[in-house]
């Protein structure tokens, strides 16, 4: 899983409270397993229409926000069912930061598992964002884990928290498979010992 250290990106924002993650990845398109490629159908049904022309009046159709990576949004992002293959899409279509003032747990998680950072800000915080965005084409964020804080061209700056064992996962890239790998030694060690045990 690639690191996160730093990131300065073009801002996108989807302006609605409780995104489910059947809007950010329909499940027609839940067919596949490998993490790429989902990125295409990424809010589908608020992309395309049914003959699958962009409608214009949705954010990430317009060119203002081509190749954003830091997506902004309300309450409750990404609650309904626990699909991983929500964050896959997130992720596949170029976005490594989520800024809202809340999320479901599950995908909350499922986020640090798959190289995004979500931010939780308050309301009042998204709301400035939201402005500041809509006020300024091609507006960016610098978004620094290292020391926690958000910034802007404009002199803006924002602190936010984040537990410390999230926080180490995206800073070295880990995932669960990574984290246990740290200990691969001691794991072999402890193979060969019992082996008798173990490989009977």
């Amino acid at each position: 899983m690639e690191a996160f250290t730093k990131l300065t990106g073009l801002v996108a924002p989807v302006d609605r409270v409780n995104v489910d993650t059947d809007a950010i990845i329909p499940k027609q398109f839940l067919k596949r397993i490998e993490r790429t490629g989902f990125g295409q159908f990424l809010f589908y049904e608020w992309r395309f229409d049914e003959q699958g022309n962009d409608i214009p009046q949705f954010s990430l159709n317009q060119p203002r926000y081509k190749g954003a990576s830091v997506l902004i949004s309300r309450a409750n992002f990404g609650c309904g069912s626990s699909r991983e293959h929500a964050p896959w899409a997130i992720m596949d279509y170029g976005f490594r930061c989520i800024i809202a003032p809340s999320f479901a747990d599950i995908f909350y998680n499922n986020c640090f598992k798959n190289g995004i950072l979500p931010i939780k800000l308050s309301e009042e915080q998204v709301e400035d964002l939201f402005q500041r965005t809509a006020a300024n084409e091609g507006y960016e964020l610098n978004v620094d884990l290292e020391n926690k804080t958000i910034t802007d061209a404009q002199g803006l700056r924002i602190d936010f928290d984040l537990d410390e064992h999230r926080r180490q996962f995206l800073l070295q890239g880990l995932d669960d498979i990574g984290l246990t790998l740290q200990h691969e030694d001691a794991i072999s060690a402890y193979e060969q010992k019992h082996a008798d045990r173990l490989f009977a």
